[in-house]
């Protein structure tokens, strides 16, 4: 238990330290492993001659678990962990999950709903003198007014309601390393204002000049359309390139987020990954079972980080922004033959990737210099004609991997843009991922099948997908293999109808695809799909987007994607009289349920129903017998 940090004031006093630099407070149990973000600041600010302690999971109804090292020196360091705590303790449908992935022994209830602000709020209390910075997932995509999907209502800035000194936003290595040099030179937080990829509180008067200003608290609170305009501005300065500093009033007090911390360079990133992880979960935690999130990322790579797909429902581009870094190939062959070592290792790397597993160099050369184009998508609604989709240096990644003396498999299982993949017209990378990558089944997002919520998700259009699901098969016919594609699809993104939906379920049966999950689209802060969800406007054109909130019309369009199971029989029918699409009830061939269709038997044409010369179009379309009376074809209109 030497080689991790110390949890406990008897390791802390066995290492001979009197008082901890930095002391880490995390939401989840503790993992050292790089795929955990607080185990990479941790062993980064070790690596720079400080002492860190870390209180995993304090129970934060006492003082006790707060109070185990006293107080630290500089700063304590506070993280919901690597997901947000409210969507680790909540469905879609605001149900409690009964289990938690990144707790010991999967027990859910090891932490408390808004981690961070919570924890930080005892902080205070009990050392109200010591700085508290914030970090992570919980903290970076809460940094402005932010909706609130469980409690329905837009929130103030993290900074305000948890009383936290400053917030680090993004991936933190440069930020830390800048605050842990400015604190060792005798600075106090409030002289910590200019640290890029950083947001502070001030007075008003303090406001810096130049900044972009965002509409205050208290009118994105009550106007959705200076909420939609708040959003486009957050995002069109998340560049590190052009991004300027961004400011919201929050009450009496000013919020400054200033610009984008910048990127690792390559050999930032290798000297990140190599530090000394024990890659493992605390060894206190075995008699509980261990800890479920190890067990996709202990034989798993990172060779990349960002993502410029920016899927508008992600929040990876305002978070890790829209710049790919990638480590050296050195490194990740490093650490494969590290994984290769290990006597737990069974010859199978589960992964080599990262946000997009394929992406390995920008998207073009322009946005080197010039950041990438505002308000405009690298791949989508169609890929951009500076667009440049070169898989070689990755393809060479994975054939030195595969050599490796013990590696029997090297998999790609966090996903990748096969829109990007399409681009590439040198097919050796398509050829060998389909050859010696796929375990049996390749998951992709082609997320939905209409056009316009495609347009609304940020997704390329259904044609690219149909495409590459062709030409994925094709060559696995070729190679003699027996895989299949695994599309990830979601039911009530904003702009998605009733009848959207209802042509995803034709979609799936036309093309035989039975989804066995699928995802409820979930509003979470700091994405634009949730600043439509609320507003019910695009913040880009600021035109109004349907929006599915009705429960039942939800509950719905989510059966629509399994309408062949049994206990979705109903609701499917159901969804169909709504829609007036009886021809897809009973026994023909685009059928979706069994049934009587209750309505009468024709043509339906897109726009109305035809019998033989004659046609009913608009409201009027949906006819039907009422079989409640006696008589002769008795007709009503619903």
């Amino acid at each position: 238990m030497a080689d991790f940090l110390p949890i406990t004031k008897k390791e802390m006093t066995e290492r001979g330290i009197t008082q901890f630099d930095f002391i880490c407070v995390t939401g989840d149990s503790y993992v050292d492993h790089p795929s955990f973000g607080i185990a990479i600041i941790s062993r980064l600010l070790e690596s720079q001659g400080f002492s860190v302690g870390m209180i995993a999971q304090p129970d934060w109804r006492n003082k006790k678990d707060f109070c185990e090292f006293g107080a630290p020196k500089y700063a304590f360091l506070v993280t919901g962990g690597n997901i947000d705590s409210m969507v680790a303790h909540y469905t879609v449908a605001k149900r409690r999950r009964s289990d938690d992935a990144y707790t010991a022994g999967g027990k859910a209830g090891k932490r408390p709903d808004r981690a961070v602000t919570v924890y930080t709020k005892a902080l205070k209390a009990i050392y109200p003198e010591v700085p508290v910075l914030i970090g992570g997932l919980e903290a970076s995509l809460r940094r402005f007014a932010h909706y609130d999907y469980w409690d329905d209502a837009v929130h103030p800035s993290i900074l305000c309601s948890s009383g936290a000194d400053l917030l680090m936003y993004g991936m933190g290595e440069l930020q830390i390393t800048e605050i842990g040099r400015r604190f060792r030179e005798g600075q106090t937080v409030s002289q910590m204002t200019d640290i890029c990829g950083t947001c502070y509180l001030t007075d008003p008067v303090n406001t810096p000049y130049g900044a972009v200003q965002c509409p205050d608290f208290q009118i994105v609170a009550r106007d959705k359309k200076s909420y939609a305009k708040a959003t486009r501005q957050q995002m069109n300065e998340q560049d590190e390139v052009y991004g300027k500093t961004i400011v919201q009033r929050q009450g009496d007090k000013m919020l400054v987020q200033n610009p984008p911390m910048r990127s690792l360079s390559q050999s930032e990133l290798d000297k990140v990954y190599a530090l000394p992880y024990m890659r493992m979960y605390h060894p206190s935690y075995e008699p509980l079972g261990g800890v479920a999130a190890i067990e996709e990322v202990e034989f798993s790579i990172a060779h990349n980080r960002g993502c410029f797909g920016a899927c508008n429902f992600c929040s990876i581009a305002f978070h890790q922004g829209r710049k790919i870094a990638v480590r050296s190939e050195e490194s990740v062959l490093r650490e494969a033959k590290l994984l290769a070592s290990s006597p737990r290792f069974k010859g199978y790397i589960h992964d080599v990737g990262g946000p997009t597993a394929n992406f390995r160099q920008p998207s073009c050369k322009k946005q080197l210099e010039h950041g990438l184009c505002k308000g405009k998508k690298c791949l989508a609604p169609t890929p951009c004609k500076q667009l440049e989709a070169d898989h070689t240096e990755y393809l060479e990644l994975l054939r030195k991997i595969r050599a490796i003396p013990g590696v029997k498999r090297v998999f790609i299982r966090s996903g990748i843009r096969y829109d990007y993949l399409m681009e590439d017209k040198n097919e050796a990378f398509f050829d060998e991922l389909v050859r010696y990558h796929v375990s049996g089944q390749l998951k992709v997002a082609p997320e939905h099948c209409s056009n316009a919520v495609l347009d609304k998700m940020g997704k390329p259009h259904i044609e690219t997908y149909l495409a590459f699901m062709r030409k994925f098969y094709q060559k696995t016919k070729e190679a003699e293999k027996e895989q299949y594609l695994v599309p990830y699809l979601m039911s009530s993104h904003p702009g998605s109808t009733l009848q959207d939906a209802i042509e995803l379920a034709l979609f799936l049966k036309q093309n035989k695809i039975r989804p066995e999950q699928v995802q409820d689209f979930y509003p979470t802060p700091g994405t634009v799909s949730t600043c439509m969800y609320y507003t019910g406007l695009d913040p880009y054109t600021m035109e109004p987007v349907y929006v599915p909130t009705d429960p039942e019309d939800k509950a719905m369009q989510r059966a629509l994607l399994q309408y062949f199971q049994p206990k979705n029989q109903d609701l499917v029918r159901k969804a169909l009289r709504k829609a007036k699409r009886f021809d897809l009830i009973g026994h023909g061939k685009n059928a979706l349920v069994e049934g009587k269709p209750a309505a009468p038997q024709g043509k339906y044409t897109g726009t109305g129903w035809k019998k033989g010369n004659k046609s009913r179009k608009g409201k009027d379309h949906s006819w039907q017998k009422d079989v409640t009376k006696k008589g002769k074809g008795n007709r009503k209109r619903p």
